[in-house]
């Protein structure tokens, strides 16, 4: 039985000018895409007073890895396009194929390179780029000026407590020293407002939180009456409460996982972000599909003429998987997909659709 790298040799050939051509067309479109986006960011990090050339350095390394995660996928499918269609005109691939290599044979080398190119996007994700996001997020909410310290204030906070839920507009402090502005707690029983209870302060104690000076409205007999110091929300950790809006992008996998348990506890919904966090490991194993989908460049005869036409055909099909990719994640962020499969359904799919393709090919 044949080994599936039959000669070492070429395995090493074929995945050296796949990388080369993959990460060199990586430098040429980041180099591009970084001044056409510093050319309309520029203007705006200088007309805060104080801001000079070093601000403008400062953004270019903060946005540079968001713009090198972007096109790493678009490099693979142009780098494989590239690499099989050299192959092809020097008649490399019909010596393979007549020494007796499969299609997928073929690839391996490819496919092999590919998924270490997928391990280290995984990686600079995880180490570099969620840390830039996060970043370059509060840097332009603060109009690139300086960035402001977080002291843990969130305002306009939502909980639920069972059937209630309880608004809080200002929230201070962090742990057992939160402190609660502007209280609102709408006691509900079955679904149904049952009263409204409103106090201007409130703090943690033990199992739950005194809120004061505490008024009731019942709903049923429309009397409004004073209740003083009130405990509330015995289910509710502090934590709950100094919960912001969460930012996926600006997160790794494991601090965006505790993110939405801690919301997931708080009540609150969690499907956009199930999506992402699976979006995580999707997302970098696009790379792998990408051989895949650029073989139909590799087999067929070059001097047919459909050379171009095939090459075309891969990027579309690569394209086409990115078009599907992002808008299943839209579909889920609205809802309408499971998380699961708003993050794995486009990838499945077109591995389906690349594998059909070089079998085809390969018959």
């Amino acid at each position: 039985m044949s080994s599936f790298f039959p000669s070492r040799t070429v395995a090493i050939y074929m995945g050296r000018m796949f990388l080369v051509r993959t990460f060199g067309l990586l430098a040429a479109l980041l180099l591009i895409l970084q001044t056409l986006d510093l050319l309309s960011e520029s203007g705006q990090i200088l007309a805060h007073p104080g801001n000079t050339q070093e601000q403008v350095w400062q953004y270019v390394g903060l946005r540079a890895p968001q713009i090198a995660a972007f096109l790493l996928p678009f490099s693979v499918l142009l780098g494989t396009i590239l690499t099989l269609i050299t192959m092809n005109q020097n008649s490399e691939v019909i010596a393979l194929k007549a020494g007796g290599l499969s299609a997928h044979q073929v690839l391996a080398p490819l496919l092999v390179a590919s998924l270490g190119v997928a391990g280290l996007s995984f990686a600079f994700n995880e180490r570099i780029v969620s840390r830039a996001t996060a970043t370059l997020d509060q840097w332009k909410d603060a109009d690139y000026g300086a960035l402001p310290i977080d002291r843990g204030d969130r305002t306009n906070v939502w909980v639920r407590d069972g059937d209630d839920l309880i608004a809080v507009q200002q929230v201070r402090g962090r742990g057992e020293q939160v402190r609660l502005g502007n209280v609102t707690v709408y006691d509900r029983t079955g679904g149904e407002l049952v009263a409204i209870i409103k106090a201007p302060t409130g703090r943690h104690a033990g199992n739950g939180w005194a809120i004061s000076p505490a008024t009731r409205f019942d709903v049923a007999t429309g009397k409004l009456s004073n209740l003083g110091t009130v405990k509330v929300a015995p289910g509710v950790r502090p934590d709950q409460f100094t919960l912001g809006a969460v930012n996926p992008d600006g997160l790794d996998f494991a601090a965006l996982h505790a993110a939405i348990g801690d919301l997931r506890d708080a009540g609150r919904p969690t499907k956009s972000l199930e999506g992402t966090l699976w979006h995580k490991f999707s997302s970098p194993l696009s790379a792998v599909l990408m051989p895949l989908l650029g073989a139909v460049a590799a087999f067929g005869i070059a001097r047919s003429g459909q050379l171009f036409v095939r090459a075309v055909i891969g990027m579309a099909l690569g394209f086409a998987y990115f078009v599907a990719d992002n808008f299943a994640l839209a579909m889920g962020n609205l809802g309408a997909y499971p998380p699961f499969l708003a993050a794995w359904a486009p990838f499945l799919l077109f591995l389906l659709i690349g594998e059909a393709v070089l079998i085809r090919t390969e018959e």
